[in-house]
């Protein structure tokens, strides 16, 4: 039976597992404290967080939240990256923060339930961020609509440069009759 606090750190654990965008494990062996502030600063600009977590406490809250794929990372020192808002914004700090200090390093992560080794994550890393990817999405809806348009007016625009035309030319015989 968990004490009360170790009851309170896996319900914790479990509702970031539940609810996180992204979980990155890590190896934070080596880490300075001050190291771990600047982390955690930048992580929160992005809405993400680190947490130094226990193994045992991590193994029972993946058992509880049926994310069970990530046990067998969960040995040495472990700590959790995890983001509630947009996963490869957090993915791409903690790499940039695992070259930078040569210390940290990825173990692998959680990603909607699916477990993601290391080169997973970097692979994450090196997608665009979400509001890139979704100006590219719409470009590529807008770009066919611009051409039908543009194919739809050409006659009109034809029929318009027939009549201009023939404006001028009546215009040109009205002016040689006058004169």
């Amino acid at each position: 039976m968990p004490t009360p606090e170790k009851a309170r750190q896996i319900e914790e654990i479990s509702e970031i597992l539940r609810t996180a965008s992204l979980a990155i494990l890590t190896d934070y062996r080596g880490l300075s404290v001050a190291d771990m502030t600047v982390f955690r600063r930048r992580l929160q600009e992005q809405q993400a967080n680190f947490r130094v977590v226990k193994n045992t406490l991590t193994r029972i809250a993946a058992e509880r939240t049926g994310t069970e794929v990530i046990t067998p990372l969960l040995e040495g020192p472990t700590a959790l990256v995890y983001s509630m808002g947009d996963p490869v914004a957090a993915a791409k700090l903690t790499l940039e923060f695992a070259r930078q200090s040569r210390i940290l390093s990825v173990k692998g992560g959680l990603l909607a339930g699916r477990l993601l080794s290391a080169a997973d994550v970097e692979a994450l890393a090196t997608l665009p961020p979400r509001e890139e990817l979704l100006a590219k999405v719409v470009g590529g809806l807008q770009a066919p609509l611009y051409g039908l348009v543009s194919v739809l007016s050409g006659p009109i625009r034809g029929l318009l440069y027939v009549l201009q035309a023939r404006v001028r030319q009546l215009g040109g015989e009205e002016a040689a009759e006058a004169a």
